[in-house]
C-alpha cells in the first residue's frame, strides 16, 4: 500500500526519524506530568472536581490540559498561559515603539520577543495557580480545601508548594514545546494542546456511544454521528487551506543584470489564505465569553433579574445567547486578527523590490489597496464559515442530543486546532521526502530517487 511504502521511506531518513522519536517522546512526558497529583491531595477525593469540570466552560478548559485540570496535575494549568502571554505581547507589539522595533530586528529581535512572552508567562502563572488552588474546593464541593488533603497534611504548606509547582509545571511545559519546535517535528506548543485534546477523545466517544446503546438511537445514530464528524473534518480542512491566488508577474532579468518589464516575464501566484487568523479569533472570543457570567455573579448583580439572566445564559456553552454572541465576536476578532497579522503594505513592497507586479495593478500603495481590498472580501466569508464551525457544537447537542464532551469535538476551537496542527505536521514531514527525492505525504507519484542519480 502507498501509506505503508511512504512510511517506510519516513524511517529510511534519519534526522526525520531521530526528530519524530523526539517529538514522541517529549509528548508522552508531558502526558505523564498530565497525570501527576500534586502532593499532598487525596486522589480518591478528586471525584467531585472530576464530575464538575465534565461540561461547559470547565469542560473546555479540561479539554485543553488533556484532563490535567480535572486531575489537579502538576501541568494543571496546561500551556495556556503560553498562549495568553504569546497573544498580549503580539497585541502590544502594535502600541509599543520597542515591541515594534525587535519585530523590525530579525532573529536577535524575536529572541528578545520570546523572553519577554516567557516572563510574562511566569507573571501569569503566579496570576492563576492561586486562583486555581482556591477554585477546586467550589469545583470538587467540598467545604474547604483541608478535607480534600492526605491526613496530617499542612494546608499552608500545600498552597505555597502548591503555587511553586504549578508555575514549575507550565514553565516546564513550555519548554517541551519549545523542544519539539527546535528539535522535533511541527509546533511544539501547537503538538502539546492537541494532544491534550485528542486525549479526552477516546473517553468522549466512548460516553456517548453508551448512551446511545442504551436505547438513545443505538448504532444508526453513533454511524451518523461519525459521517458528519467526518464532514465537519472536511469543512475545517477546506476552512484551513483554501487561499485566494492573486496573479503576480515578475520582469523578465536581462544577461546584463537588470530588468526588462515586458510581458515574457514568469507568471506566479500570490496566495491569500480566506482565514489568515486561524483559530486566534475563536480563542480571544472564548477569552471574552468568560466575562458575561462573571459579571453576573459579581456582588453587584447577583441578586438582580440581569445578573441572573446573565449568569443563566452565559454559563451554557451550548445555549443559544452564549453562541450567537460568541459567533458575532469570532467575525469581529477575524477581522481584526487579520488586519494586524497580514501586512498588505509590507507584501506589496516585497514585490516591488522583487521586480513583481499584478497585472493592471501599479506597484506601491496601488498594489497594497488591491491586496487590502481582496483580503476584507475573502475575510468576511472566511469569519462567517469560521463562526459556523465554532458554533456547530451547539447544533449537534440540541438537534441530535450528542453528549456535551463528544460534541465539543464536531466544530470550535478543538476541532480546528487538531485540523490545524495535523496540517502543518504533515507539510513538514513531507519537506523532508521531498528533500531526499521521495513521495511526499500529501501527493502521489513514483519514487524520484533515480531522477536524483
Amino acid at each position: 500500500m502507498k501509506i505503508i511504502e511512504t512510511l517506510k521511506n519516513v524511517w529510511k531518513i534519519t534526522e526525520l526519524k531521530d526528530r519524530i522519536i523526539l517529538t514522541l517522546g517529549l509528548l508522552l512526558v508531558y502526558r505523564f506530568g498530565a497525570q501527576v497529583v500534586l502532593p499532598g491531595i487525596n486522589i480518591n477525593a478528586l471525584g467531585g472536581l472530576q464530575a464538575g469540570t465534565d461540561s461547559g466552560i470547565l469542560g473546555l478548559l479540561n479539554a485543553f490540559t488533556g484532563g490535567a485540570f480535572a486531575n489537579a496535575s502538576v501541568f494543571a494549568l496546561g500551556i495556556m498561559p503560553y498562549i495568553s502571554a504569546s497573544i498580549v505581547v503580539q497585541l502590544m507589539g502594535i502600541a509599543i515603539p520597542y515591541l515594534q522595533k525587535l519585530q523590525k530586528e530579525g532573529a536577535s529581535g524575536q529572541k528578545k520577543i520570546t523572553q519577554i512572552t516567557r516572563w510574562l508567562t511566569i507573571g501569569i502563572c503566579l496570576v492563576q495557580a492561586p486562583g486555581y488552588l482556591a477554585s477546586v474546593p467550589a469545583l470538587s464541593g467540598a467545604p474547604s480545601m483541608s478535607t480534600l488533603l492526605v491526613p496530617g497534611f499542612n494546608e499552608s504548606i500545600f498552597y505555597f508548594s502548591s503555587v511553586i509547582i504549578l508555575v514549575t509545571g507550565c514553565v516546564f511545559a513550555m519548554w517541551l514545546g519549545e523542544k519539539i519546535t527546535d528539535k522535533g517535528i511541527g509546533n511544539g506548543i501547537s503538538l502539546l494542546i492537541m494532544v491534550g485534546i485528542i486525549a479526552t477523545l477516546p473517553q468522549s466517544f466512548m460516553q456517548n456511544a453508551l448512551s446511545r446503546t442504551e436505547g438513545n438511537g443505538g448504532f444508526m445514530m453513533i454511524l451518523i454521528e461519525l459521517v458528519i464528524w467526518f464532514l465537519i473534518i472536511l469543512a475545517s480542512v477546506f476552512l484551513v487551506m483554501a487561499v485566494r491566488k492573486i496573479a503576480v508577474q515578475y520582469a523578465r532579468r536581462t544577461a546584463s543584470g537588470g530588468y526588462e518589464k515586458n510581458v515574457f516575464g514568469s507568471r506566479q501566484f500570490l496566495p491569500l489564505k480566506l482565514n489568515a487568523s486561524g483559530v486566534m479569533p475563536i480563542i480571544f472570543a472564548q477569552a471574552i465569553m468568560f466575562v458575561p457570567s462573571l459579571i453576573g455573579g459579581s456582588s453587584l448583580l447577583k441578586e438582580t433579574t440581569t445578573g441572573q439572566w446573565m449568569q443563566t445564559n452565559f454559563s451554557d456553552i451550548f445555549g443559544f445567547w452564549y453562541n450567537l454572541v460568541f459567533a458575532l465576536l469570532i467575525i469581529v476578532f477575524t477581522y481584526f486578527y487579520t488586519a494586524i497579522t497580514v501586512p498588505t503594505n509590507k507584501m506589496a513592497d516585497d514585490l516591488k523590490r522583487s521586480g513583481g507586479f499584478i497585472p493592471g495593478i501599479r506597484p506601491g500603495s496601488e498594489t497594497s489597496e488591491y491586496l487590502d481590498k481582496i483580503m476584507s472580501q475573502i475575510t468576511l466569508p472566511g469569519s462567517i464559515f469560521l463562526a459556523l464551525i465554532a458554533v456547530f457544537p451547539a447544533f449537534i447537542v440540541k438537534l441530535m442530543g450528542v453528549q456535551q464532551g463528544w460534541a465539543l469535538f464536531f466544530g470550535g476551537t478543538s476541532l480546528l486546532i487538531m485540523v490545524g496542527v495535523a496540517i502543518d505536521t504533515m507539510q513538514q514531514i513531507n519537506s523532508y521526502l521531498l528533500n531526499k527525492h521521495y513521495d511526499g505525504l500529501m501527493k502521489t507519484g513514483k519514487n524520484r530517487k533515480a531522477v536524483a542519480q
